[in-house]
């Protein structure tokens, strides 16, 4: 039984929810607590909605709670599991919460070709400068033809 928690960073999408399915049953594997962070971002001036940064807040702990409720209906056993909704960048935010973990387990990038090449992707940011094992749940072919339309 490991105290070292797994991290996993989810963000709302089909192959997140499959990161946090892959993460829990890990999680109960090892006997560690499951860390399911959520990175979230508000810019005031720079935000195009009509919102605060608490309803921004409030929308992350809610994608974090419906998530982990989805994946853990079909489980007789579960981990100890920790909700973390976090502001700041999604690459930095799980970098920095991957220290002193067991390990992180992210998915691959759905978006689009150009978005990773202007923007970068999560999952290569993490895989460089993670500060403990990682593990990446490759997009599978549906969510991959969704994300190309």
């Amino acid at each position: 039984m490991s105290t070292k928690p797994i991290v996993v960073g989810i963000d709302g999408t089909p192959a997140s929810d499959r990161a946090l399915e892959w993460a829990l049953d890990e999680a109960v594997v090892r006997g560690c607590p499951l860390h399911v962070v959520h990175a979230w971002a508000f810019e005031a001036l720079a935000d195009w909605t009509e919102t605060t940064e608490q309803r921004v807040r409030a929308e992350s702990a809610a994608l974090i709670e419906k998530a982990v409720l989805k994946a853990s209906e079909q489980r007789q056993d579960l981990p100890e599991i920790v909700r973390k909704s976090l502001r700041g960048d999604a690459a930095e935010t799980l970098e920095k919460a991957s220290e002193g973990a067991a390990m992180l387990v992210v998915a691959s990038h759905t978006g689009h070709r150009i978005r990773q090449i202007v923007l970068g992707s999560t999952s290569m940011h993490v895989v460089r400068h993670a500060h403990a094992p990682i593990v990446v749940i490759p997009v599978n072919d549906r969510e991959l033809a969704e994300t190309t339309r």
